[in-house]
């Protein structure tokens, strides 16, 4: 069980997403929960949205140690491929992978040719990039790149039409996405405030035609 983001004296907390610098941008030292110890069976999980129309990015991150569930997660995924679904190993250039070593599971079946060059090419850029930020940034400990692994699970909308936006959205939405995860966000009171107000790009209840 992990705790939550360490609180300072008056009541606020270390690590959210309101008071954290952008990718790259230098930090005093790494910002993780209280208790979260990354080793055997825990792993985090972290969730990002960032961007708008057919170029934003949704990412969803698990990152844990190789010889806990999320390693068994990593080699299981990458040795069972499926029609559509081939999980990669994302890379910063060719023959040069990002570590922790970053499984890439596409969540959309390429559509056409620019689909899936827009899957392989910026978005793997973008979730390579950003889990190098994380590392650079003290997000993922530099101690743990080689003794642990992330599972980056990518949507990339079929209707993509800019490949620039598509990169820096992906990038910063797997930072974020390891970022929450390491601070065990959201908090449990942001998540039952927003229950009676669900909504997401695609649909917000009482706002389609009956």
């Amino acid at each position: 069980m992990f705790g939550l983001p360490e609180r300072t004296p008056d009541g606020h907390h270390h690590g959210g997403p309101g008071n954290q610098p952008s990718p790259g941008q230098h930090r005093a030292g790494p910002t993780r929960g209280r208790g979260a110890d990354v080793s055997g069976t825990r792993f985090e999980v972290g969730e990002s949205f960032v961007g708008e129309g057919v170029n934003a990015a949704h990412i969803n991150t698990v990152f844990g140690d190789r010889d806990g569930p999320a390693g068994t997660a990593w080699a299981t995924a990458l040795g069972s491929p499926s029609t559509g679904h081939v999980p990669f190993v994302a890379v910063l250039r060719p023959s040069l992978p990002v570590k922790p070593l970053t499984l890439f599971v596409s969540k959309a079946a390429p559509e056409s040719d620019g689909h899936g060059v827009h899957i392989w090419g910026p978005a793997q850029a973008g979730v390579a990039g950003g889990v190098a930020d994380a590392v650079a940034d003290g997000v993922v400990p530099p101690d743990r790149v080689d003794s642990h692994v992330i599972l980056a699970a990518v949507w990339v909308n079929a209707g993509a039409d800019d490949a620039e936006a598509v990169y820096r959205n992906n990038r910063k939405a797997t930072f974020e996405a390891l970022r929450n995860g390491a601070n065990q966000l959201p908090l449990i009171q942001d998540v039952l405030a927003a229950r009676d107000s669900v909504s997401n790009p695609f649909y917000t209840p009482g706002s389609s035609p009956t």
